[in-house]
């Protein structure tokens, strides 16, 4: 179990985290980045999942500036309201939330960072504007499609599902014509694959997807 703290941007706003510690010397440290959902009883249990392989894992509360301490589950009001709660957010602002948010996960070595929808948009930004990260790892950002003329400063790996419904085929072909030396992988599965508290869980597709994140970790981080 971790435990939640407070984080302190570079101006000035006070923002939660919840952080997982393993149970010897962390190996590096991961940002565990938020669905729309918030940092909510899954993105807790990916953080602990990273905890658990000997990092330590910070999952930054990055709807705090727009409304403290927000958490959902999956069902389509919820899905209005967590989208809703994202447009209230200015990108800039939650690049110094990633700031303070990797600070505290370089307390245990390198940092990597994995986020997911919203978050996989977000990993992909801070791979490119966020100082002091070793590697990242993104799940269906579908935002990352628009930012391919912007280059990763680390090694970044990116994660689609092919029945994605939210992210076009087509997008992410561009993409990959963008960034060549980025790996994308597409897998049999929708939007949201990698959550096992979601209908659109695919239970082969989350297991090959984090076997490539654990091994990117393992290589670039620690």
């Amino acid at each position: 179990m971790g435990e939640k703290i407070t984080l302190t941007t570079k101006d000035g706003v006070k923002i939660g985290a919840y952080v997982a510690k393993p149970a010897g010397p962390p190996k590096g440290g991961i940002v565990v980045i938020q669905e729309i959902f918030g940092v909510n009883h899954h993105i807790r249990a990916v953080a602990d999942s990273y905890a658990a392989q000997g990092y330590l894992a910070v999952a930054p509360a990055l709807y705090d500036r727009a409304q403290p301490d927000f958490e959902c589950g999956y069902s389509q009001d919820d899905v209005k309201t967590g989208a809703g709660i994202r447009g209230k957010l200015d990108n800039a602002k939650t690049m110094l939330d990633l700031e303070a948010a990797v600070a505290e996960a370089a307390k245990g070595g390198k940092v990597g960072v994995v986020g997911y929808c919203y978050g996989g948009t977000m990993t992909f930004a801070a791979a490119c504007k966020t100082p002091g990260l070793a590697a990242a790892s993104a799940y269906y950002g579908g935002g990352a499609c628009a930012m391919a003329g912007d280059k990763p400063n680390c090694p970044t790996i990116m994660h689609f599902g092919e029945t994605d419904h939210s992210i076009p085929m087509a997008d992410v072909e561009k993409f990959k014509a963008a960034r060549p030396e980025t790996p994308v992988y597409v897998y049999p599965a929708g939007h949201g694959f990698n959550c096992d508290e979601r209908g659109s869980f695919h239970q082969e597709s989350r297991d090959l997807a984090l076997k490539r994140t654990l091994e990117h970790f393992a290589k670039h981080v620690g």
